[in-house]
């Protein structure tokens, strides 16, 4: 120890040292790590990047026509920032990018937020315990399109989601068609009357036909959205998928969303019977409901306690599932009773759940309509005028709408690079190898959302988990903390064991496996949501390892001088415990 090196911190226990946290994305993710960092972590830095030219991450980068989230609006929010007057069950893309440029206006994010800041690399230094970051942005004063910039940061919180980067489909003379091609997840792209808002450019499509490649959730609410706005609508379908009516529940019921049908497997949710309709807008009388906040507190409450208690579809043979199973089948068959020869292709033989579950309101009645074809047979290559199939057919195009999903390989466009010069795409190959989701030894001060699953709270649980651990490293002056390989290592068993007993692990092509039809799943959490909620609680500090701030060697150097803030305060509150009191409930005698 040198002789300016003191065996303690000069300063009060509770006086906390500066850290510098950058958060990149401003999604979900982001926006509540913003919130929570300025909230939670004292004498913080905070700086959040960007990509996009606007906050929303995926609901704004996609602004396709009928794009909305399938799950119900009022559990897709979070749960300190409530919306009462949704237009719909599902909330449509642009209310939902609304609703997040409304959470950041409320919580004055706006300064912390760079926007187009795009992280080009990320290399861990080992010296300082920093994350060194290049950070690319546009160069509005030369004629260089980009720009880039050195950054660094004490705790890096990546939120940039596994939906976030698209891709084109592997199909011959794809780029050589002499219309429109155009992808989902890129809507306003091009030139001329296609690259407006939908809103703008409907009109001029009355004469278009279109060709929609996919059956994903992209291209199950694309159909319904374009299929009355063009002249013929083509649907190129590889494989099957199930569709689930809008069954709403006894939430639904409340609200009086149609009348109750008797007739459905009791088994397929839990409750006794459930609510069926046709449209999913509410009504001005449903809104009004909203209003009254003892009411709309029960409707969320009640909503979210459904949602959370149909885990149990996911597992292989439980009645629930056999139920679902019967219950969708019978319903697709009769919503396709005019157009059976699309059922009998679309329907699985795989089980609900395999593959993203899509209430897709309007598709099937949509399939059903004079100007839609359903083709089945596999594309051979597209044409300057068109698509051809492997039976020689050909379909002639004015416009080509890949709905093709996204790379979830986990595999990142830039280097982010850990300890000894370790790269995170190793440790993503064959697949990602992480801690609870949130961590991957190798990465010190490294943290990342965890996106996944049905409701919003598992990325405010992940978020307070990356809060807490950074108060840790600043309260116990650490320079590091890293989880330990061994903790990897049986995460990583955990998962290979639980998921063998879901139909996660049926054989069905899923973003869930990285676009494959068997393998590892590994966009999934392994377990409900509660469960990943109760596991995130209270970390296991005993699975990382911890390097101390300046090469200090006694583990109660955070001890400070002594003294605590409040002490070395004039006019402080040195009582402050009394208002922190914890008081027992008294037992009834």
């Amino acid at each position: 120890m040198s002789e300016t090196t003191s065996l303690f911190a000069e300063s009060a226990i509770d006086a906390p040292r500066p850290i510098k946290v950058v958060v990149i994305g401003a999604g979900f993710s982001g926006i509540i790590a913003g919130i929570r960092f300025l909230q939670r972590v004292p004498n913080v830095q905070l700086v959040i990047y960007e990509a996009l030219a606007g906050v929303g991450g995926t609901w704004f980068a996609n602004k396709y026509p009928g794009l909305a989230c399938d799950i119900p609006a009022h559990c897709y929010q979070l749960t300190f920032h409530e919306k009462t007057d949704w237009s719909s069950f599902y909330a449509r893309g642009s209310e939902i990018r609304a609703y997040l440029e409304s959470v950041v206006d409320k919580y004055n994010l706006w300064p912390f937020i760079q926007l187009e800041h795009r992280l080009s690399g990320a290399i861990y230094s080992e010296a300082t315990g920093k994350w060194n970051l290049t950070i690319q942005r546009p160069n509005k004063d030369s004629e260089s399109k980009f720009e880039e910039f050195q950054d660094s940061a004490d705790v890096l919180f990546t939120g940039m989601g596994s939906l976030s980067r698209w891709k084109w489909p592997d199909i011959k003379g794809l780029h050589s068609f002499g219309g429109k091609v155009m992808h989902s997840a890129q809507w306003e792209t091009g030139e001329g009357d296609l690259s407006g808002p939908w809103e703008d450019t409907v009109k001029s499509w009355k004469d278009k036909k279109v060709g929609i490649i996919g059956v994903g959730s992209s291209a199950i609410q694309l159909v319904p959205a374009l299929q009355p706005k063009v002249k013929e609508l083509c649907q190129y379908v590889r494989g099957k998928t199930w569709i689930s009516s809008l069954f709403l529940g006894d939430e639904a019921e409340k609200l009086g969303m149609g009348k109750m049908e008797s007739n459905c497997n009791e088994m397929a949710f839990p409750g006794n019977q459930r609510t069926k309709r046709s449209t999913d807008e509410f009504t001005d009388k449903d809104k009004a409901l909203f209003k009254d906040p003892a009411y709309y507190k029960e409707f969320r409450r009640d909503l979210e306690s459904t949602l959370n208690s149909i885990h149990v579809v996911t597992m292989k043979g439980h009645p629930v599932q056999e139920g679902s199973r019967a219950m969708f089948k019978a319903d697709m068959l009769q919503r396709l009773r005019t157009r059976p020869e699309i059922a009998e292709h679309l329907i699985p033989d795989f089980p609900v759940g395999c593959r993203r579950l899509t209430p897709g309101p309007g598709y099937l009645e949509s399939l059903c309509q004079d100007n839609v074809k359903f083709i089945t047979t596999e594309i051979k290559q597209i044409l300057p005028n068109g698509i051809e199939t492997l039976d020689g057919k050909v379909e002639e195009l004015d416009v080509i709408v890949c709905a093709t999903g996204y790379d979830t390989s986990y595999q990142l466009p830039f280097p982010i690079i850990g300890r000894g010069g370790v790269q995170l795409s190793d440790k993503y190959t064959p697949h990602a190898r992480t801690y609870l989701s949130i961590a991957v030894d190798g990465f010190p001060n490294w943290f990342q959302s965890m996106g996944s699953g049905s409701l919003l709270i598992l990325i405010e649980r992940s978020v307070e988990y990356a809060v807490q651990a950074t108060l840790k490293l600043q309260r116990e002056h650490l320079k590091s903390m890293e989880v330990k390989p061994e903790a990897v290592d049986d995460w990583d068993e955990f998962i290979e064991h639980y998921f063998k007993k879901t139909v996660f692990s049926e054989t069905c092509r899923s973003w869930y496996k990285a676009g494959k039809s068997e393998g590892r799943v590994v966009a999934l959490w392994p377990g409900s949501c509660l469960h990943a909620v109760r596991a995130l609680e209270h970390p296991r500090w005993e699975d990382y390892t911890y390097e101390p701030l300046d090469g200090h060697k006694n583990r109660f150097f955070w001890a400070g001088n002594g003294t605590t803030v409040a002490e070395e305060t004039p006019g402080a509150d040195r009582a402050w415990y009394l208002s922190e009191v914890d008081f027992p409930p008294v037992p009834l005698h």
